[in-house]
């Protein structure tokens, strides 16, 4: 089984070749990556000269960011999402030999970042999806898997709720795997990080806060028994040198999260309100992003990109994702919306 490819936000150069219009002269607000970027420190040498091994200041600074108990570092989420279903497959397999993937229910968003459907389903498990409303009744062994909050609707699911799911998934001897890239700009006590048991997975993105996706750096934040798993299988030398000696440095500056909280906010109220002035009212707001529902969704996006703005078009083609931007890429939107105004083709935006 081929794993499917999923469209996503950040496909600069495809997106310009497309519409043959030079990269550099677009606006790029298609990820959810924030554009206020942690200023990279002087780099000592060795972290360059040696091999690359987590410290023990950056598993520190990680467990009192993140608020975590284990805190894994990773070379992203993704490599812990496509590592998982086999983890699990194996865990399975050391209860019952004869068990195989397709036997074993896997919970998903309907709507959601799709790399997760794509790792379980390149697996061979079985897949079901929700909506609007978590799984309450489970399969035995059945894996749940949240995106909290959501990319790209941006539901945001109560912690309460999702103990709740917690405690079910622990009665059907599960895995729950809490996606949470988006949550650094919330308030911690949304987290189910501090109340994980044992066969639960939170995921935690640094790139997307800090504005350094490029680095590839994430964190796992999880149980003993699941991190000394994932530790022994990834190996010693998951994530480069740089990237360990920048993320210790950027978890530890409190001052800089509180600046960088603030900025965002200022920033996605800004970008709200302009979005509203040219008649996008059905929005739904994360700190990193907003979404737009719109039914002329797909006619939209091709007029913004016409206009050589790119913007996030859904799976389900039903809205469009604008990333945060900074003060001159929200005076070079505004330029494009009122272009966009003009075309009478499109008439009410909503």
């Amino acid at each position: 089984m081929t794993m499917t490819k999923f469209e996503h936000g950040g496909q600069l150069e495809k997106v310009a070749k497309q519409y043959n219009i030079p990269a550099h002269a677009w606006l790029d607000l298609s990820t959810g990556i924030s554009p206020f970027s942690y200023p990279i420190p002087n780099i000592p040498i060795q972290f360059w000269q040696q091999l690359p091994i987590a410290q023990d200041g950056l598993i520190a600074a990680a467990k009192q960011y993140y608020q975590a108990n284990f805190c894994l570092p990773c070379s992203g989420s993704q490599q812990i999402i496509e590592l998982i279903p086999s983890l699990w497959l194996n865990q399975m397999r050391s209860l019952s030999h004869d068990i195989s993937a397709s036997d074993l229910t896997v919970y998903l968003p309907s709507v959601g970042y799709k790399e997760h459907q794509g790792a379980w389903q390149l697996a061979g498990f079985q897949l079901k999806f929700y909506d609007q409303n978590l799984p309450n009744e489970l399969m035995p062994n059945s894996v749940v898997v949240v995106i909290n909050p959501n990319n790209p609707s941006g539901q945001l699911r109560k912690a309460n709720d999702l103990t709740q799911l917690q405690a079910n998934v622990n009665q059907q001897q599960g895995l729950l795997i809490v996606d949470e890239a988006f949550m650094d700009v919330i308030q911690p006590s949304e987290s189910i990080v501090s109340q994980l048991t044992e066969n639960t997975l939170v995921l935690r993105s640094f790139g997307k806060f800090f504005g350094l996706a490029g680095i590839r750096i994430g964190f796992i934040c999880t149980s003993e028994k699941w991190h000394n798993l994932i530790n022994q299988v990834t190996g010693p030398w998951r994530v480069n040198g740089p990237a360990l000696y920048i993320a210790e440095q950027a978890l530890k500056d409190k001052l800089w999260h509180q600046t960088q909280i603030s900025k965002l906010t200022q920033q996605q109220q800004a970008l709200s309100q302009l979005l509203t002035e040219f008649g996008f009212g059905r929005q739904i707001s994360c700190p990193l992003f907003i979404r737009v529902e719109t039914s002329q969704a797909k006619h939209l996006y091709h007029a913004l990109c016409r206009l050589a703005v790119y913007v996030r078009l859904t799976d389900e083609q039903d809205a469009l994702r604008f990333g945060i931007p900074n003060h001159e890429q929200l005076a070079q939107l505004k330029k494009a919306l009122v272009q966009l105004s003009k075309d009478k083709s499109l008439g009410d935006l909503a």
